[in-house]
């Protein structure tokens, strides 16, 4: 039988499809792009026959149909691995809930330890080879196709063709029990904000720390893609990119002519990525890019891995930092803001690089919404959720300077710390310090 012939013999609406999905079921989404909208919709319309049903997803940009057809939650549970801003607000409000974990280790648990019933993932169409390529949204996606008891994929003809090999990028027909062809559904677009004067300052203490011929990591978030804009208007040359998410960060770098890849001792002359979100611009240059290498995060997030590019550099933002350098990225107390996510591995990875080195980047504060002026830098964390510990803390970067932690005591990470603290706050937490016991009566005040 063809590939055409048998892509003909699986082709079903969306309705056809979910039917696959039954009472007590794990139904995996998949991650931003991959998102099987039009899958998601017939499923909501089923609601009341179904009950029990497990969704998983991450950074999933909303609404999801499930979610919002079924307050009570009696008919589809919502788990996701990294939060959104739409699936934080889901949290916040009991609605759905949040799943710790590692993003190298993602593969893994579904490999061995979890239940896929029914994948259903947005997919490019399929090519002259039988596969359907998973486009921008890699992570753990093969791993689910490889260990789903169904597989129904929802072809989105807008998704980016991601070059690597298949075994990682694609997913087979042979492998497919439904296709539902979805048009061209819009792609989710997320910009970098403009750099703010505090980002410029924090971009001004890291860029001279980065050698020509480095490879940069940039993570989630507003702060690191922000840098990455602005590390495109620097004069350093021929940078290289191994990074779990590809923006427009990225982008930037590659039209200013900084962003060559030549350098890399691990792939040399391609980009490596395991995510991709950002304007359509991104997605239209990472299109059948041959100069780009795709691969699940089980690959790109090993810090084995990840050591194999020498200097090899990793800038992510946190939330806060305390005094010991215990280090918050993903959570406001208890509150689930986005997600450990990456974090840590390219922490460890950078760390193993010959020449490498990792930074950790804040605003030295923040304006609750009475006004009130806080630090991000404190005495102990008050149930923070822990991102990266302090036995793996590396630079911490502020507007006032760079502290970095590597190798030092309690006492010299305290006076580091402090020294890039808002100078409204340094006496405060000098004498936290005192009371902690982590303050060396001779350093200055």
């Amino acid at each position: 039988m063809s590939f055409m012939s048998e892509y003909r013999s699986k082709l079903c609406s969306a309705d056809e499809a979910v039917r696959l999905v039954k009472n007590g079921d794990w139904v995996d989404y998949g991650s931003n792009n991959g998102y099987p909208s039009t899958l998601d919709a017939a499923l909501a319309r089923r609601r009341d026959e179904l009950h029990n049903v497990k969704v998983r997803g991450n950074l999933l940009r909303g609404p999801l149909a499930v979610v919002e057809c079924d307050p009570s939650m009696e008919h589809f549970v919502y788990d996701s691995w990294h939060c959104s801003g739409y699936e934080r607000k889901l949290c916040d409000a009991g609605r759905a809930f949040f799943t710790p974990m590692l993003f190298r280790d993602l593969d893994r648990y579904y490999r061995q330890y979890l239940t896929v019933d029914v994948a259903m993932l947005s997919v490019s169409p399929m090519d002259e080879n039988g596969c359907f390529n998973l486009s921008g949204a890699l992570g753990a996606e093969r791993g689910i196709a490889d260990t789903a008891k169904k597989i129904i994929v929802e072809v989105n003809e807008n998704l980016p063709y991601v070059c690597g090999d298949p075994a990682g990028t694609s997913i087979p027909l042979s492998r497919v029990d439904a296709i539902v062809e979805a048009g061209k559904i819009p792609l989710w677009e997320m910009k970098s904000p403009e750099p703010s004067d505090i980002d410029r300052q924090i971009a001004g203490h890291v860029m001279p720390q980065i050698p020509d011929g480095a490879v940069i990591q940039l993570g989630i978030g507003g702060m690191p893609n922000a840098l990455g804009e602005l590390l495109a208007e620097s004069d350093l040359k021929d940078l290289g990119m191994h990074t779990e998410l590809c923006s427009d960060g990225y982008l930037a770098l590659f039209k200013a002519g900084k962003l060559t890849n030549a350098k890399k001792t691990l792939h040399p002359g391609k980009g490596v990525l395991g995510l991709a979100i950002g304007s359509q611009e991104l997605f239209d240059w990472i299109h059948e890019n041959d100069a780009i290498l795709g691969a699940p995060l089980s690959y790109v997030n090993d810090p084995r891995v990840i050591a194999r590019n020498d200097k090899m550099i990793s800038i992510n933002g946190c939330l806060n930092v305390d005094l010991y350098g215990q280090v918050a990225s993903e959570s406001a107390g208890t509150r689930q803001i986005s997600g450990t996510g990456g974090q840590l591995d390219f922490v460890t990875g950078a760390a193993m690089s010959k020449g490498g080195r990792s930074f950790l980047c804040l605003p030295s504060t923040f304006t609750d919404k009475k006004g009130q002026l806080h630090s991000r830098i404190l005495p102990q964390m008050g149930g923070d959720i822990i991102t990266t510990p302090r036995s793996q803390a590396a630079t911490i970067v502020t507007e006032y300077g760079a502290a970095d932690l590597t190798g030092r005591s309690t006492w010299e990470r305290a006076a580091r710390l402090i020294d890039i603290a808002h100078p409204d706050f340094r006496e405060e937490l000098i004498r936290k310090a005192e009371e902690q016991r982590i303050w060396l009566p001779s350093n200055k005040r």
